[in-house]
């Protein structure tokens, strides 16, 4: 059985740019053989293999698997693994990106063939990477909007270049399961090592720092009001951004002195796969984290504690006693336009609480801070006054297989902090 041809790269001559084919539609590319083109044209047919929904045909005995063919079966294989609550995860973007390299540069090469020597001329390439982005701008001479693409930084970050170094090993660890490629090919991989701090041209990125504690305090006035408790909580608790914004009544045990908040979803939820209790991610809410939050515990216990719905009712309330306060007689009897509203999420999205901060810093005239920081304030804070079990502890830095009298040891250690800290 013929296999399907990957679309070419072409000169169309009508239009003087590149063009691909893929299921019988023209896509131009722009300028022939520019570097913008070729980014395009690789997008468009890993987006095109990855997408089809047909079955891969079988590779005939005397043919090999090319690296193409191996990406889009695992790509098949990606797009219904790496799923939480029926939506893909962000891993699934990250494993994306990570395939885009090494098809780009070895697409037609035998699967079997892509030896530790190819894997790190991929990595090269990611280190020489330049990230772009489209900026707008006018022409001088006519005024018309022309756009351009602008560097903004060279190279990916080390760390980022190692994780999607590792992601390419686990999609040949999956091949080998799968009885695709033999083993010896997986295992020459697994010898190429990590790119080290000051041993490579690799850029390397900032630590997150935790925030100043003038910086929260000139932010707070500057955001709406469930953006503060929000803060606030999670300044005292330590937990993470995703738990704060995804918390719920039902979630909150509210039996003992210290609260137990147990997140429905978190992010190192995929590591207790026998679901022992033990290993349960809690954040402990102490005196102080419990006063703050009390007054927005929903009655529904099902109810986030954060809505947007909620805050949104909050300010509209707001501004309405502002705007009357400032009304005429006459004008407090007209009946108000009503105007339609974009649908409003579950719970405080994440990227809405990360903007909310972003801007009351740029309002406020500050270096920008992030939700997470809050975190690191706290942990580092717990660390000074109590040491690294305690931080380690009330972070929810727990190792799979620690045993249960040890687990119900830090329990107890997170009380004592958070009764003198949350």
């Amino acid at each position: 059985m013929p296999r399907k041809k990957t679309p070419s790269y072409r000169y169309h001559k009508a239009r003087d740019c590149a063009v691909v084919t893929i299921g019988g539609k023209d896509h131009y590319l722009g300028t022939y053989d520019s570097p913008e083109s070729w980014e395009q044209y690789h997008r468009l047919v890993a987006e095109h293999l990855a997408e089809r929904r047909e079955p891969p045909p079988p590779v005939p005995a005397d043919t090999p698997l090319t690296v193409t063919e191996l990406i889009a079966r695992y790509w098949r294989f990606a797009k219904t693994y790496y799923v939480k609550d029926g939506k893909p995860t962000s891993e699934v973007h990250s494993i994306r990106l990570a395939l885009r390299f090494v098809r780009r540069l070895y697409g037609g090469t035998p699967a079997g063939e892509f030896t530790p020597k190819k894997l790190k001329a991929v990595r090269e390439a990611m280190i020489t990477h330049e990230i772009t982005r489209k900026v707008k701008g006018a022409d001088e001479e006519t005024g018309a909007v022309t756009w351009e693409r602008k560097v903004v930084r060279k190279g990916m970050a080390r760390k980022c270049i190692n994780k999607l170094i590792g992601r390419m090993k686990r999609m040949y660890a999956w091949a080998v399961e799968e009885e695709l490629l033999p083993v010896e090919i997986h295992a020459a991989l697994l010898r190429v090592k990590g790119l080290k701090r000051g041993k490579t041209a690799a850029r390397e990125t900032p630590r997150v720092r935790p925030v100043l504690d003038e910086h929260v305090t000139v932010v707070l006035p500057l955001v709406p009001e469930m953006v503060r408790t929000m803060i606030q909580v999670q300044l005292l608790s330590g937990c993470r951004p995703q738990e704060v914004v995804q918390m719920r009544g039902a979630d909150i045990d509210t039996t003992n002195p210290i609260w137990e908040y147990r997140p429905r979803r978190h992010k190192t939820e995929h590591h207790n796969d026998a679901g022992n209790p033990d290993h349960d991610r809690v954040v402990y809410i102490g005196p102080k984290c419990q006063e703050i939050l009390r007054p927005w515990v929903p009655v529904d216990a099902e109810a986030h504690v954060f809505s947007p719905r909620r805050s949104e009712a909050l300010r509209s309330a707001a501004r309405k006693a502002n705007r009357k306060s400032k009304m005429t007689p006459s004008q407090t009897t007209r009946k108000p336009k009503g105007r339609a509203k974009a649908p409003l999420h579950k719970h405080y999205p994440v990227g809405s609480y990360r903007q909310a901060i972003r801007r009351a810093c740029k309002r406020a005239g500050i270096a920008i801070w992030l939700p997470n920081q809050l975190r690191h304030s706290r942990l580092t804070e717990i660390r000074k006054q109590f040491g690294l079990e305690a931080s380690r502890v009330c972070g929810g830095h727990r190792e799979v297989g620690v045993t249960q009298i040890y687990a119900e040891q830090d329990r107890e250690l997170a009380r004592q902090v958070m009764t003198k800290m949350g």
